[in-house]
Order: C-alpha cells, then sequence, then structure tokens
C-alpha cells in the first residue's frame, strides 16, 4: 500500500495513478443507467475527444483544461470533497474563506486530472462488476488501469446519488490509498504551520504557476 505523502507529493501520484479519471459527465444520462455504465460511457467519449484534438492541445494547452473540465469534473462534488477534505478547518472557516478553498482545491484537481488523462489517455481499463444494491444511493465503481510492466493500478470511484438522480464522485482512491484522506492530512498539516489562509494562498501560487508553466 502506499504511503502518505504531502499535497505537493499527491499531485505527482495523481498524475501516475489517476490516468483516466472517467466519471459520468452526460448532462443527458438516463436516470436508471449504473454508474458503471455511465463510467464506461464517459470513458469512451473522453478517450475520443482527447485522440481527436491532439493537433489543438498542443497548439493550445487551455484547451485541454477546457475538454476535462467540461466532459469529467462537472460531476464531482467539490463542496462535500473540501469539507471532508478540511475537516474541523471546514468548521471554523469563513463563508468567503470555504468559497475561495473550494475554488482552488478544484483548479488544481482540474490541472492534474488534465495532465494525468492527457498523458495516458492510451491506457487500458478494466471495469470490475458493481458490487451494489439496486436501490444503492451511494456505491464504489471499481477499475484497474492496466500498465506496461508489474500489476494493474487500481483505481476506485466514490460515489453518490443526489435527490434528482444523479451520481457524483466524493473521493477516489488510487492502489488503497484515499485522496481525500491524503490530502486532508496534508492541509492539516499545511494549516497548523500557518494557518488555513496560507493554504489558500499557497494552493493559489500554485494554480497560477500551472498556469505560465
Amino acid at each position: 500500500m502506499m504511503q502518505r505523502m504531502d499535497w505537493r507529493s499527491a499531485g505527482r501520484v495523481l498524475l501516475m495513478g489517476l490516468v483516466l479519471l472517467v466519471l459520468p459527465a452526460l448532462a443527458a444520462a438516463k436516470v436508471d443507467q449504473s454508474p458503471r455504465e455511465l463510467v464506461m460511457e464517459t470513458t469512451d467519449r473522453i478517450l475520443k475527444v482527447l485522440k481527436a484534438e491532439q493537433a489543438e492541445i498542443k497548439k493550445n494547452p487551455a484547451r485541454l483544461y477546457e475538454i476535462v473540465d467540461e466532459i469529467v469534473l462537472p460531476h464531482f462534488d467539490f463542496r462535500r470533497m473540501s469539507s471532508w477534505v478540511l475537516g474541523k478547518h471546514w468548521r471554523k472557516a469563513t463563508p468567503e474563506q470555504r468559497e475561495q478553498f473550494v475554488t482552488e482545491f478544484r483548479a488544481l484537481l482540474v490541472r492534474t486530472y488534465a495532465a494525468a488523462l492527457n498523458d495516458n489517455y492510451d491506457q487500458k481499463i478494466d471495469f470490475l462488476p458493481l458490487r451494489a444494491k439496486k436501490d444503492a444511493t451511494e456505491v464504489t465503481v471499481r477499475t484497474e488501469v492496466e500498465v506496461e510492466s508489474g500489476f494493474p493500478i487500481p483505481i476506485n470511484y466514490k460515489m453518490y446519488r443526489t435527490k434528482d438522480g444523479e451520481w457524483l464522485v466524493y473521493d477516489v482512491s488510487i492502489d488503497g490509498v484515499s485522496l481525500v484522506t491524503n490530502y486532508r492530512s496534508a492541509f492539516s498539516k499545511e494549516i497548523r504551520n500557518g494557518g488555513l489562509p496560507r493554504l489558500i494562498a499557497s494552493l493559489a501560487e500554485r494554480n497560477q504557476q500551472s498556469k505560465r508553466d
């Protein structure tokens, strides 16, 4: 099992592990479609778009972020993820600080996922059977990403169903390591050292640097 790491290292691990973050992103998706079917359908869609737009992405790197933002990330519950990542610090934060953190945390994930997707869009993914009751409101969609050498990388997506019937992701685990838990541990240390405002500023600075790179 992977060891916990600081939040900067966690981003690098995501580039390797979250090679294809493929979550439901079809606005007109059927309500009775299972989360596994949605993941498979969106996988096919994002791969086709990335392959078709490689020339445009090379000319305009911002297009990559637009693609991921449009197809994949709208079905993340970033507010829930943010509240779990910050834990007690979320409850103590002001409304403005919460919104700032959600914005910067989302931007961090968008850029990390976009790079991972574009670097590994030709990887093969196996979709494992869904272990959930038909009326379940929370499920884990299990996948395995094949690598050139070694064992496949298991990537699991924890999702819940909203009152409107939409499936949203609230955590991702790579090789048994929870994304939320990893960031929570790293961010907690950062907050202890400098407070929540410093963490938000650090995230904002990193996001701005990514835009310049």
